[in-house]
């Protein structure tokens, strides 16, 4: 893959300036990508997850068993327990489709911890046809475009970011925002306390407008 080092750094680098113990990998496959970010967060243990047992006795073999827990599972599948305080994934989550990639968004989101991270560095759809220069398969590789990416990762409740970008290499970052609570008075209802606004639209945008 064109960049692949580069892509891994950027990816590194935007999981720094986050105190992180409990880390995410999905697609962890040959332990790459987990390898780099554990050297980041030394402190940190990882859970890592894919679909092949080769890839996952290769990880295993890279990478420390007393920082690191190994899991079989599909990007489908239900996520490992949280809370996780970061998230990464490396060259995966283009093999789902649209639907899938939201839907995965959505469940990350539910395992990250409030302030915590989501780091992606995949393929993606280029503005510029002319910069699709890694290799696919079209029955197997379904990139986005980065627009469509940011697009799920907030309706999941992110507030996402791209931190990097090298014609069909992207790193995306996701925060996963501190909850906010308000209390509101609702008439003879009473109060309503601690209300989460956070990802409450309306009530967010009354609080905006007041």
């Amino acid at each position: 893959i064109p960049l692949y080092d580069d892509l891994q750094r950027a990816l590194v680098t935007a999981t720094e300036g986050l105190e992180a113990e409990r880390i995410l990998d999905l697609g962890t496959g040959n332990g790459e990508t987990a390898r780099r970010v554990l050297g980041a967060h030394p402190g940190a243990s990882l859970v890592g997850v894919d679909e092949s047992e080769q890839m996952l006795a290769a990880a295993g073999a890279a990478l420390d068993p007393a920082r690191v827990e190994l899991e079989i599972g599909r990007l489908e599948d239900d996520l490992p327990s949280g809370p996780f305080d970061l998230a990464v994934s490396a060259l995966a989550v283009h093999h789902l489709d649209g639907a899938g990639k939201a839907e995965l968004f959505r469940r990350l989101y539910a395992v990250l911890r409030s302030g915590g991270r989501f780091v992606l560095a995949d393929v993606v759809v280029p503005e510029d046809p002319a910069e699709a220069w890694t290799p696919k398969d079209p029955t197997y590789d379904r990139p986005s475009t980065v627009a469509d990416q940011l697009g799920w990762l907030q309706q999941a409740g992110f507030a996402p970011s791209v931190a990097w970008q090298r014609g069909d290499l992207a790193v995306l970052v996701a925060e996963r925002g501190a909850e906010r609570y308000v209390t509101l008075t609702a008439g003879e209802g009473g109060t309503l306390s601690g209300v989460d606004i956070t990802h409450n639209a309306a009530v967010r945008d009354l609080m905006d407008g007041a």
